[in-house]
């Protein structure tokens, strides 16, 4: 994804997280409307931003990470109670 219309193609072709293609749109929207013409800086985080919510998405590693620390904290809910 080197350009926005991939990144945008991407989210809306599901290769990011639920609801990231309708957040992408209202955050672009908002940091472009709210931004100095001379500093984008905003818009190139947000960009990056939501590279890295695909990239994580599709990374097969990233499920079973996210499953595994969530075990971890309710395992250590029910041993705190």
């Amino acid at each position: 994804m080197r350009t926005i219309g991939e990144l945008r193609a991407a989210l809306t072709m599901g290769y990011g997280f639920p609801g990231d293609a309708d957040d992408f749109e209202a955050e672009l929207a908002r940091e472009i409307n709210h931004a100095d013409p001379a500093d984008l800086s905003g818009v190139v985080r947000l960009v990056e931003e939501f590279r890295g919510r695909v990239i994580a998405r599709q990374d097969p590693a990233f499920s079973t990470s996210v499953a595994a620390a969530v075990a971890e904290i309710q395992g250590a809910r029910r041993t705190g109670r």
